[in-house]
């Protein structure tokens, strides 16, 4: 299916040919109160599309695409920005019994780690802590910063980033959540400030408020 950028008229008469259909672009042209030329150049781009399906002494019949474009429309508006939540850091000073105190506390699969100059230097999860857990080592004494996942190996995205790319690379590095960061160029080098959590959880509730949505429709 082409993906167009559907118009108000567009919708108007992808709802006539829903309810009504098949119907002729005679018949269509005539609720809407304007011309059959008027209409013909929208009936084409909407046939094209694959939203409609003309037949030959039959008329216009409605194929049901509408629904993928308004959804394919909705994702590609919604930002990392929209649906981040509070992320939860700890310096790399921070030991990894504390570690596992937050993360359970906090019910979290992974936690983002922070210099003392509160930028993001690494993530730490629930296997490497594990791993810290069962090696014998005093977890009291050792850092997480000696067992993080170190940047710049750390997948981050940005607020102004779509949702179906922290998406894609949730999905591609296997990971439970991304940070969601701000650069920042200090000292020629660039730095990143931790300005939120983007989870598979914020996927979740973005298909949850899809599905609301689609029940009373996306317009």
């Amino acid at each position: 299916m082409i993906n167009i950028d559907l118009k108000n008229r567009h919708y108007e008469i992808l709802e006539i040919v829903k309810t009504q259909g098949p119907i002729t672009s005679e018949h269509i042209a005539s609720l809407l109160n304007v011309t059959r030329s008027a209409i013909r150049a929208d009936l084409n781009l909407l046939t094209m599309s694959g939203m409609l399906e003309a037949k030959p002494k039959v008329g216009y019949m409605y194929i049901g695409s509408v629904e993928r474009q308004k959804i394919a429309d909705y994702l590609n508006a919604v930002r990392v920005g929209d649906l981040k939540s509070r992320p939860v850091a700890i310096t790399d000073t921070t030991s990894v019994y504390d570690a596992v105190v937050t993360m359970f506390l906090e019910d979290v699969g992974s936690i983002f780690i922070t210099n003392e100059a509160k930028y993001l230097s690494g993530v730490i999860s629930r296997k490497d802590l594990l791993k810290a857990a069962i090696g014998g080592s005093d977890i009291h004494q050792i850092p997480v910063g000696i067992i993080m996942t170190r940047m710049p190996n750390v997948v981050t995205v940005a607020p102004a980033d779509p949702v179906v790319e922290a998406a894609r690379k949730i999905m591609e590095h296997e990971i439970d959540a991304l940070p969601v960061v701000e650069e920042i160029f200090k000292d020629g080098q660039i730095l990143y400030r931790i300005v939120g959590r983007f989870s598979k959880t914020n996927i979740t509730k973005l298909f949850v408020d899809i599905g609301n949505k689609l029940g009373g429709g996306l317009d």
